[in-house]
């Protein structure tokens, strides 16, 4: 069935509203499926993952070359992994839950019953343009709601393949993907989604936020910003050059957690600079490697290569237009003023900066927006207490980064300018689902108390319960 409701790229208002009043018609009937039927579709969406796998990785590295194995490692496995934890746990997170109910209401009984938002909207990014398609889907369908999937207009291979397999997985009325770009988004933001989950940049998660506020539609925003590193003098700084290494330029640094500069303490600080040289070497991070992965445009590129100021240049920062690639970089003797420390910086450069006292690095994180992610290397607890309790973020890792992002029982989601709402396992399930309230009674049972007339009688039992509870 699917496959007879396809658009091209120019979709129009009069095809957008037809595919939405489609699922809105059939919602109810995709909410009341059964644990097993959610199952099966979750078991066969699985099956097709792995079947198209090798597509996959071409789809990948035709976009913006990006290594099969680093595809295996950042888009297949986190969909594979999101798919089985679902697939394990989804029969007990669909059971109505029970809750205690007070003695005053003696006889009844109180439950929660989990329902779908509805028809539901997801906005895909660019950078991981197939996990973060997929696993947001994951979520949508496992809490039983119909779902139109916009990808990215950036990787063109990448959505054209998931429209294609998700249309063999899906029929229409339950998942449709919708290509395009600015149009179409915006003709999507104008129907009366029941939920929108976004995955994209502050600016543009402004515009979603904006558009869903006449019909007060919820949303997710997973979005970004300047995600700090603090890296102390406690532990290996060999350890913490490879773990940091691989944290920031993997997929060339176009990850939303990545860390985006990092304060090293001054007595280590030469060290890491060369130990960080030292690693991205040996991780052949070069322009030789026609596997490193390509900046996405060269609208970015130009971005990049103006944030790369030549004189504080340690390791790296040749720029390759014909490949549109950057070297991996690291920056020195950085101030808090320079331009690379006022936006995010999404790409393979990295600021480092020295510091004396933990508190002023602490401070200096403090009086900045709240990070999406962020990281510290040290084994003083002291230091580790006061990095938990001072610092607000969505999510973070001590002595490593970006992974805690592949642990489903995680809840993964920014806080203040990076982000609203979470998902991933039992947090996404949630995110697509509806808590609703239960009191059931008895219907032979009542207790008279809450009527009137309140007689002295009445209201001296009432006094007793006030002082009970």
């Amino acid at each position: 069935m699917s496959a007879t409701l396809t658009f091209p790229v120019e979709t129009n208002v009069s095809d957008i509203n037809r595919i939405f009043e489609l699922q809105k018609k059939n919602q109810f009937d995709i909410a009341n499926s059964s644990a097993s039927q959610r199952y099966a579709k979750l078991e066969k969406l699985h099956k097709a993952v792995l079947k198209y796998r090798n597509e996959i990785k071409d789809a990948l590295y035709n976009d913006f070359r990006k290594h099969p194995s680093e595809v295996d490692l950042t888009e297949i496995y986190p969909v594979t992994s999101e798919l089985k934890h679902t697939k394990s746990h989804l029969n007990k997170w669909m059971r109505k839950h029970k809750v205690s109910t007070p003695i005053s209401m003696l006889g009844s009984s109180s439950y929660i019953k989990y329902e779908p938002k509805g028809v539901v909207l997801i906005i895909a990014p660019w950078n991981y343009p197939f996990q973060l398609a997929v696993a947001p889907l994951i979520a949508a369908i496992a809490a039983g709601n119909t779902v139109v999937l916009k990808p990215s207009e950036h990787t063109t291979h990448t959505s054209q393949l998931l429209e294609d397999i998700l249309s063999t997985v899906f029929v229409t009325e339950h998942v449709i993907v919708i290509q395009g770009g600015i149009p179409e988004t915006t003709l999507l933001l104008k129907e009366r989604w029941d939920y929108i989950f976004f995955t994209g940049s502050v600016a543009v998660g402004k515009i979603v936020a904006k558009a869903a506020a006449p019909y007060l539609t919820p949303v997710t925003l997973e979005l970004g910003g300047k995600n700090p590193c603090i890296v102390d003098n406690s532990m290996s700084t060999q350890l913490i050059a490879k773990r940091l290494v691989w944290g920031k330029f993997i997929n060339a640094g176009q990850t939303c957690i990545a860390p985006d500069y990092v304060f090293v303490h001054e007595s280590i600080y030469q060290e890491c600079l060369v130990l960080l040289q030292q690693e991205i070497e040996k991780n052949q991070y070069t322009f030789a490697n026609k596997n490193y992965v390509q900046i996405i445009n060269e609208r970015n590129l130009a971005r990049l290569e103006q944030l790369i100021q030549k004189e504080k240049v340690s390791y790296g920062g040749k720029v390759d237009r014909n490949t549109r690639t950057i070297e991996p970089t690291l920056l020195r003797d950085i101030s808090l003023e320079d331009p690379i420390m006022q936006e995010e910086i999404f790409g393979p450069i990295l600021p480092l900066l020295p510091y004396t006292h933990f508190e002023v690095a602490l401070n200096y994180i403090q009086d900045h927006e709240k990070p999406l992610s962020a990281y510290l290397f040290s084994n003083n607890k002291a230091e580790q207490a006061g990095w938990l309790s001072q610092l607000s973020f969505g999510g973070g890792c001590i002595n490593d980064a970006i992974m805690h992002i592949t642990n489903p029982n995680l809840p993964f989601g920014g806080v203040g300018q990076s982000g609203t709402g979470s998902y991933h396992g039992k947090a996404g399930f949630d995110t697509f689902s509806h808590r609703k309230s239960v009191f059931e009674k008895p219907r032979l049972f009542e207790v008279p108390l809450k009527y009137p007339p309140y007689t002295i009688t009445k209201m001296g039992w009432i006094k007793r319960l006030l002082k009970f509870s």
